[in-house]
Formats: structure tokens, sequence, C-alpha cells
């Protein structure tokens, strides 16, 4: 086996703790790596085989709900070739990983990559085992391997018809050298991957089996509350431990860094109680006076050419078209800060000692929640391990490893003793990582034949990478602020226009912003998508029809737009008082667009119908499970449509709960038709893409029943809402 490793230590933990979503680092992934202390046969790292035939898979990505586990799963059960009836899964640690050259690849779950970006080497550890079985099994009998299949966990010798379990060779097959590059089945002759067969995890979860972040208990626990200074970049001033020191169960009051305090005690109501009538002073620092408005004002400055700006897409000559127009139409576009309101709230159990530290944690990113254990507890990387949970909501959330410091630093102080910290629904809400906010201004411009020969999009607002991972700007430039509206990549533009420029005036207020489900994608296909409707209206043309104009170099994206078309009925009239809105887009590699049916009640109740979504995320590993994203996606982003903004007042969130911040409830929700329609190819992602149609969908929809075109976001805000 090959292996490739030439990060050290220092760096790999800097980089992983800064980067909080992911390590921008080229490894080769190996395959195999005897585990020497594996209770069963491990065959590689990632199957175990046990006498019994249960097929014990490992799993590095998170799972929170989106099913990637089950299909990570699929996709090693397809070229094991076992029993899927007999398949577990399990996680390995990311210690584990660090300690063997990192054997499972990336820990990250976000981006939609759970799939994308490791099926190729999760399928070869599947089919490396799967050789190594038929192998043992073959040299058992004294026939060369060739001579053998395998199906079902069971390996049969063809010409005499022997046949033998992958338990009972298993013991064998770990002691063989692994083939350094196996081949993968095509996906045409799959019989698990890409059947929509039952998620793995639904009876756990159902019968409350499953452990959350917040199930965990140990020996001896306590608990902690914990509180940050409210205003973005302020500190602890003072705070007045006597206070609280005598009341029942309180067992510390601990300064977190110095920005928080903590209150340690027997139970977390206790604690929180002790922490509610602990006095803290806060000096709030140079943002106790920034506000929504003065944040908006500095974002639409920024929309002015004269401003400095990063180019992300660019032909022709947009500014000169503009000018020679025969005509344009321009519209400013807004968005605003939103958070990702997981229902578990963030939480970490750690126990410290001074020879090992160990945290028990729901994280998107094993790796990074390792990388900020071992830089928050002191001790060396070998003295430290992280058992990641099962999720209770990430969103993106969980990327971030804020909760899991603050949980070592507390535990620090109470040596030998584990202590869970748990954020109280208020601390949540007033410590997210924010969907960013923007603003765009937008112009086209046409000839006399009505023709769209120049386009004109202008972003102002806040850079993620900038925030969280600034090695990853190119030149100071963050193309993700782009996604949706590039040349090229996986979430390009779907249209081609003469002349063309997308550019980005870089503004960071101090809110810090995190990846939030869909990320850019969301605000840019309200941009472009409800635009491009207000483009067609403007000169007459009928929007689908105006769109497929512009879309003959785009087959992929023209497909869904014209599945969903077909499926709603585009052609044919709407129902008496029922209007229809329509919204493509591209985004983390997959195609994907959205048809809405509406009805308006005085002209501020709307009652969605209907909505048709079409993903062609090139391979479906599990339809049933696409589709069941495809549904959840969209209450996610319509939630966000009619109901989600956090404003700044006095430089803090003002929203404190889901009363002051809503969600929406089962019965707003529509019928959602899910056209899966995989091209073949490519892989793309499936958890986030369709999130970014449903609202323009939607918007479009209002403006076909009520001649009023909303320009930014939540609804609420319009006084518009559900029927």
């Amino acid at each position: 086996m090959t292996k490739t490793f030439s990060l050290d230590r220092r760096a790999f933990f800097l980089g992983a703790a800064a980067t909080g979503a992911g390590l921008s680092i080229g490894l080769a992934i190996p395959v195999n790596e005897a585990h020497a202390d594996a209770v069963a046969p491990e065959i590689n790292a990632w199957v175990v085989v046990k006498p019994d035939d249960t097929v014990a898979i490992r799993i590095a990505r998170s799972e929170m709900g989106q099913g990637t586990l089950t299909g990570l799963a699929q996709l090693v059960a397809e070229e094991l070739a076992c029993d899927w009836s007999k398949v577990t899964t399990e996680y390995p640690t990311p210690g584990e990983s660090w300690r063997r050259k990192r054997p499972w690849g990336e820990f990250t779950t976000g981006g939609s990559r759970g799939i994308r970006t490791s099926h190729e080497y999760v399928r070869k550890g599947g089919a490396a085992a799967r050789m190594m079985l038929v192998q043992a099994a073959a040299d058992a009998w004294g026939v060369p391997a060739a001579e053998c299949k395998a199906q079902n966990s069971v390996v049969t010798h063809v010409a005499s018809g022997r046949t033998t379990t992958y338990g009972k060779v298993a013991d064998a097959a770990a002691k063989l050298t692994p083939p350094a590059n196996p081949p993968l089945k095509d996906p045409k002759d799959w019989t698990i991957a890409g059947k929509p067969l039952k998620r793995l995890d639904t009876r756990d979860k159902t019968t409350g089996r499953m452990t959350y972040g917040l199930d965990v208990k140990l020996p001896g626990m306590l608990n902690a509350a914990i509180r940050e200074c409210p205003v973005f970049g302020g500190k602890v001033k003072s705070f007045d431990a006597a206070r609280v020191a005598g009341m029942k169960g309180v067992k510390s009051v601990v300064l977190v860094g110095d920005s928080a305090v903590a209150v340690v005690a027997d139970t977390w109501w206790r604690a929180q109680s002790a922490l509610d009538a602990l006095p803290i002073v806060w000096d709030e620092g140079a943002n106790a006076n920034v506000t929504s408005a003065s944040i908006a004002q500095w974002l639409h400055e920024g929309l002015d050419d004269a401003q400095p700006a990063f180019v992300g897409n660019a032909n022709g000559d947009a500014k000169g078209a503009l000018a020679k127009a025969a005509k344009t139409v321009e519209a400013v576009y807004a968005y605003p800060y939103q958070n990702h309101a997981t229902m578990e709230p963030m939480n970490a159990t750690a126990l410290w000692t001074p020879d090992k530290c160990e945290v028990w944690t729901g994280t998107q990113n094993g790796e990074a929640a390792f990388a900020m254990t071992v830089a928050a507890s002191g001790l060396p990387p070998e003295k430290c391990e992280v058992y990641k949970q099962m999720l209770g909501g990430g969103f993106g959330r969980r990327g971030n490893s804020d909760f899991v410091r603050q949980a070592v630093l507390i535990a620090k102080h109470m040596p030998g003793v584990p202590v869970k910290l748990i954020w109280s629904r208020e601390e949540d809400m007033h410590q997210g990582r924010y969907h960013p906010t923007t603003q765009a201004r937008l112009v086209g411009g046409f000839d006399a034949n009505g023709d769209l020969t120049a386009l004109r999009i202008r972003i102002s607002g806040q850079s993620i990478l900038a925030s969280l991972r600034p090695e990853a700007l190119l030149n100071g430039k963050d193309m993700a602020t782009f996604a949706g509206l590039t040349s090229s990549g996986d979430a390009a533009l779907g249209y081609s226009v003469p002349n063309l420029l997308v550019d980005h005036s870089m503004r960071n207020p101090h809110v810090p912003p995190g990846f939030w489900r869909g990320v850019n994608v969301n605000q840019n296909a309200i941009y472009i998508e409800c635009f491009m409707d207000e483009l067609a209206h403007a000169t007459g043309q009928e929007p689908l029809a105006f769109r497929r104009k512009l879309m003959k170099a785009h087959p992929k994206n023209l497909a869904v737009l014209n599945a969903v078309a077909e499926r709603i009925g585009w052609d044919k009239p709407p129902a008496q008082g029922v209007y229809r809105g329509i919204a493509h887009h591209m985004a983390y590699g997959s195609y994907v667009a959205a048809a809405a049916e509406i009805s308006v009640a005085d002209g501020a109740k709307i009652k969605i119908h209907r909505l048709v979504a079409a993903t062609d995320p090139g391979y479906a590993v599990n339809p049933a499970q696409i589709e069941r994203q495809v549904a959840g996606s969209f209450v996610y982003g319509l939630s966000a449509l009619f109901y989600g903004e956090c404003t700044v007042k006095g430089g803090r969130i003002e929203q404190s709960n889901f009363d002051t911040y809503n969600s929406m409830r089962i019965a707003e929700m529509p019928a959602v038709e899910a056209i899966v329609m995989p091209s073949g190819g490519f892989w793309g992602g499936v958890g986030e893409p369709t999130i970014c149609v449903a609202a323009p969908a939607v918007l479009n929809a209002y403006f076909n029943a009520t001649g009023k075109r909303v320009r930014s976001v939540p609804l609420k805000n319009q006084s518009i809402g559900f029927a």
C-alpha cells in the first residue's frame, strides 16, 4: 500500500482548526491499513466482517438527517457484494484517522460533498475488500480467484459449486495485501446502490435509541451553561462569582477565553439558572452601535460602480453594451442574515486530565473538532480523541467547532470530571454563524429586436471565506460569493449572454458569517431568476420562452427546466385563481429547477398549492432519499423566504428564540413532486441544491398573481404570509 502524508502535525492542526469547514490539502486515500485492535476482522479501513456475516461499514462523513450514512453504505456494499440485510455502520474517530494517516479521507460533511467527493474511494474500499474475501476463499480451496464469484456475502467456486461465507474467510482475508486499484462496477449494473432502499438509521431514530450529543451521559458528569458577550467582538469586563457560588448544585464559575462566562453545576437547569443570576459586565467594544440599518447602508454603497470590486465572471463588454442598449432594465435585491436554528442546540461533552482529553459531540467536521480539541486541551494529538455523535440538525452550523473549544476549556477547570456544555436556545440564536447578508444591483440591456445583449450584476456584501477560510481566497477574491453565477465549475450560470459582468464589492460587517444550507446560491438564485422574469415581462416576452432562448448552450439546465414546466403543465392555463412561477439554477454540481402554483388572497396571503422540482445529480445513489431531500430542502428554503431574518441592534442579534425567529408549520407546507433525472457522467450534490429554486419560483408566481415585485426577503417584512 502506498501512503502519502507529508504535512507535519503542527501544520495539520493549525489548518484544521482555522478552516472549520474542512481541510484544503491533497492526500492520496489508502483503501487499506491493518488495524490490529479490531474486535472483528477488519478487511480494510472501510469494512469489518463478523463471524455471523454481519458487515460493519465505516462512515467518516456525518449523518444529520440528510441520508449520507445510508448512501455511502450503499456504495461500499455495492462493490463489496454483501448481504444488505446484515449491514451496520459505525463512525471511525478522527483521532484514529490521524494516527493511521487518514485512511478515510475527509471527515467534512458540508457543501453536499458527502457522496459526490468521496464516492470513488469508498467504492474502491468496498471493491478491494470483496477481492480480498474472494481471494481468501480461493486460497482455502486451492483454486484461482478468477474462478470464484461473490454475491450476497457468499463466495462461490463456479466450477465445483462450493460456497463459503464472508464471515468464515474474514480472518484470512484481513491478512492479505489489498489490490492497488480495484476495478469498479458500471453503475448500470448496480443492485444495491441506485436503489430506493430504506435508511439504516430510521428505526433507532423512531424508537428513541439514537444517541445525539445531548444524550451523552458519563459517570460523575457535570453540566455547564455559557454566555458569551452578545456583541460580537466584545469581551468580559467583570463578573461576581460570589453572588451565585452558594446556589444549589453550583460547582464552579469559569471565565472561558476573554469573552464568555460559564457556570458548572450538577444539572444543566441549575447551571443556567445560576448563569441568569450572575452579574456580568461586558466590554462591548467598537461594534456596540452597529445596526441592521447601518449595515444595509454600507452594503448599498458598495453597489456603486465607483467602488472597487472583484470580478467573478465576465465576457464581452457589458458596460459598453449597456450604454448602447435600446432598452435597459435595472433592479436592486437584498438578502438578510439568517440563523441555522438547528433543533438540537450546540453542545459538547469533554473529559480532561493531564494525560488525556476526550470529547463527545455532534460535528460536521470531525477533523476540525479534533484539531480544536488538541489546541484547547494543550495536549499532543496522540492524547486526544473526539467521538462523533448523531447530529440533531447541522445545516452548516456544526462545521464550526467553537462550542468544542469552549467545552474543553471548561473541562480543564474540572480535571478528571466529564462536563457537558449545552447552549441555551437564546445562546444558540445570539452566537450563531449566520447566512451572510448581501445586496445585488442587476442591469439588463436589450437591442431593438428585444434580445438580451448585456447583463451586469454587482453583489455587495459579506464573504464567508474571508472569515472562515481566508487561505481559500484567490488574491483576495471569494469565488464562493459567485455561486451559480460563474462561467464554469459546480455552480455555473445557466445562461449565455453576449456581454456579461458579475463582480463583488466585499464588505464584511462584524457579524460572523457561516455556511448555511445552500449558502450563496440561495440569494443568487433569487437575484438572477427573479430578474430574468423582470427582463421577460419588461419586454413583453413569455418567461419560459425568454429563458430557453438564452439556454441553448446549457442542455442540462434546460432539461430540468423543461421537466418541471412539462410536469406542472406550463403550456396549459392553470385553474381559476392559480398562478405559476418557474426557476432553475446549478448548485453543488447538480442541475435543479422548480415550478410553483400559488393563489393569493387579499394581495398578501399566499397558499402554495404545488411545487414541482427536478434534479439531475448525475448519479442517484438512493432515489427515495433524493426525493425526501428535495422536499426537506423546500421546507428550509420556504421558511427562509417567508420568515427567516436576523436583525442587528446595538451590535447584537435581536432574535432570541422561535417566537422571534419563526419556521414553517406542517399546515403551511405544499405538496412537492420531485423529479429525479440522473443523466450520468458526473456526481452532483443533493442536500442543498434545490433549496435555492423554491423562493424564486414562488416569488415569480406571486408577481404573476399580483403584479407586485418583491426584491427583499423575508416576506413577513412586506406583510405577506401564508394563507
